[in-house]
């Protein structure tokens, strides 16, 4: 065994004891609790927990795609995110996210590191009816989601130690920048109007473009090359998974307005209906190319619309969110066709659906937002006559664009440095389960 294999162990025991220091571990003073809503912080706790069930979900939805070979490693993937990035948020994550701004650009990691001040501190300016303690695990749920995204494009060919540090490199160095910069009052894509309720730029614009990166840097699988495709190993994985994706979204979306309230319903009914539209047409769209309506092309659209509401939920009305799912729909669909003839090995088209679906929302929240929803919304979209917020999202589209693949890119070519990223020939012939992990799928 070499000695290496025990520093990820003497980090975890080095933070353990940090967190039995008096000044990390001090009995909290008094917890505020003016101004603190019994029913937001109820409904938030209860969001929370929905928002922690999508990776779950999201481990079922991309286990059931891969092959046989494949599944555990998979799903595993999306799991070990939920033990490494929790961590990693209590240490420094919230900080960087939402501690006190560096230039509008991230935040201090002194801020609350290791959590300090934030069981007994005042509650988020932007969340002022729930403890900030609920607010900060609240946020956790989307830093631990965001990169298990990403392993949809590298699956069935990825080193299981170099993606956790590759995680790591992308949680603390593109997940927590750009949550700052468009979550945190003092962001700078905050400053310029930019309006993102829950997620469809931090969350899925910056995974899309983070597994883009990945299937480019990691290349082809070998099976890919040699046309000699497994089928999905288990539909109904897929199907399960979506399910749990779609209940947990409620969380994600109507979670996104800090509290009980009208706008929470609002963007609860925006988030069904979207993904409803969106599965339906991604079906109707395959059907009217020849193709059979199949589960796993619902499951797909419904699983796009979510992705293209999230930016838009709180801004929009209901109405329009079937708009904006049936074309998010049709444009993922059309971006994973072309996909599919060319060379690119993104493995469960994490691009076409969480990239271009994220742009799609972005686009459509530049184009819709209504003051009439949601009194936020300083300017109305370009579809009331107002130009200013859609040309705000497209720069902000292009640079959160630019970022987010530039910097995955480098962090990939960083990880590889220090663990390669890519298994052996070998190791991918046999499968993941085995060569990674030495566990099997066994049939029922």
């Amino acid at each position: 065994m070499k000695k290496s294999s025990y520093l990820p162990l003497l980090v975890l025991l080095l933070i353990s004891v940090l967190g039995i220091l008096p000044q990390f571990n001090a009995v909290p003073g008094q917890i505020v609790t003016e101004g603190i809503n019994s029913g937001d912080t109820a409904w938030m706790l209860v969001s929370s927990a929905l928002v922690l069930l999508m990776t779950p979900g999201l481990a079922y939805f991309y286990g059931g795609m891969v092959n046989s070979k494949n599944v555990i490693s998979t799903m595993l993937q999306s799991f070990i995110a939920m033990g490494v990035i929790s961590i990693l948020w209590v240490v420094c994550g919230f900080s960087l996210a939402f501690g006190e701004s560096i230039g509008g650009f991230i935040g201090n990691p002194a801020t609350f590191f290791m959590f300090n001040g934030v069981l007994d501190g005042k509650p988020w300016s932007l969340a002022a009816t729930i403890p900030l303690v609920v607010f900060a695990f609240f946020q956790l749920k989307f830093a631990v989601i965001t990169p298990a995204l990403v392993t949809g494009s590298m699956a069935e060919r990825i080193n299981f130690r170099s993606y956790v540090l590759f995680m790591i490199l992308f949680s603390l160095l593109v997940y927590t920048p750009l949550a700052h910069w468009t979550w945190h009052p003092d962001g700078f894509l905050f400053k310029m109007g930019v309006l993102d309720f829950a997620g469809g730029t931090v969350v899925h614009m910056s995974a899309g473009w983070a597994a883009l990166a990945g299937a480019i840097y990691l290349k082809r699988r070998k099976s890919h090359e040699e046309a000699n495709f497994l089928p999905p190993a288990n539909i109904p994985f897929v199907l399960l998974g979506t399910g749990l994706l779609w209940f947990g979204w409620f969380g994600f979306n109507a979670g996104s307005a800090v509290g009980a309230s009208a706008l929470a319903a609002s963007a609860f009914a925006t988030t069904n209906t979207a993904a409803a539209a969106a599965g339906l047409a991604w079906v109707l769209f395959d059907a009217a190319r020849g193709k059979k309506v199949s589960a796993l092309g619902f499951a797909i659209g419904a699983v796009v619309g979510l992705v293209a509401i999230t930016p838009a939920a709180g801004f929009v009305t209901i109405p329009t969110s079937i708009f904006i799912g049936t074309i998010a729909a049709l444009v993922s669909n059309f971006v994973a066709h072309l996909r599919s003839k060319s060379n690119l090995d993104d493995t469960l088209d994490v691009f076409p659906c969480h990239g271009v679906g994220g742009m799609t929302g972005m686009v459509m929240t530049g184009i819709f937002a209504t003051k009439a929803v949601n009194s936020a919304v300083a300017v109305e979209g370009l579809a009331f006559g107002e130009f200013e917020l859609f040309f705000q999202h497209m720069k902000a589209l292009l640079i959160v664009s630019a970022f987010a693949f530039g910097m995955s890119y480098l962090l990939l070519v960083i990880t590889n440095a220090i663990l390669p990223l890519r298994v052996s020939e070998e190791d991918e012939k046999v499968g993941l389960d085995v060569s990674q992990h030495d566990e099997y799928l066994v049939d029922a």
